[in-house]
């Protein structure tokens, strides 16, 4: 790697210049080239049309909250007090947190079962930052939420469809 203060040829992945001691930690972080690379890492979440979110109040029962999400095939709903996000219910949570208990869905409520205060991303986030915010959370689903419209979300399903679109 060449130091860009004093031009000195280093070995690669080296944090200072041997010549002058110039940090080049930062030097050698790769950017986007071209194409599918630079559409990850520079693709604002608003270019995915991420998908209006399904919405419950934390009162309403669980069977309300699957039933929704059977009937329109999302695996997700955002439960709101309001214009306020204060938990998501995904299919993941009822699987781990429904099953094997004598819960009644008809009467259960779904703020007992949700996820309170789910990560969430905004229509500006990148789509990269989305990734690895899933990679790292292991998020199927993670709210979008704008200053003015209705909730959205982000989900895996999404972002790979994004990506095979744009592969080309």
């Amino acid at each position: 790697m060449v130091c860009p203060d004093c031009g000195h040829d280093n070995i690669d992945g080296v944090d200072a210049c041997d010549h002058c001691g110039q940090n080049l930690s930062s030097v050698d972080i790769p950017g986007p080239k071209a194409g599918l690379q630079r559409a990850i890492m520079e693709t604002p979440l608003r270019d995915l049309e991420p998908a209006l979110a399904l919405t419950v109040t934390p009162r309403d029962t669980v069977s309300r909250a699957i039933r929704m999400m059977r009937e329109r095939r999302q695996g997700s709903v955002l439960v709101m007090e309001g214009r306020t996000l204060v938990g998501i219910f995904t299919e993941r949570d009822a699987l781990t947190r429904l099953t094997g208990k004598a819960y009644n869905p008809e009467t259960l409520l779904v703020s007992e079962v949700m996820t309170r205060d789910p990560k969430v991303l905004r229509e500006e986030d990148t789509l990269a930052y989305a990734m690895h915010c899933m990679a790292v959370g292991s998020y199927r689903h993670i709210p979008i939420l704008g200053k003015d419209g209705p909730p959205r979300f982000i989900s895996v399903r999404g972002v790979l469809r994004y990506l095979n679109d744009h592969a080309r």
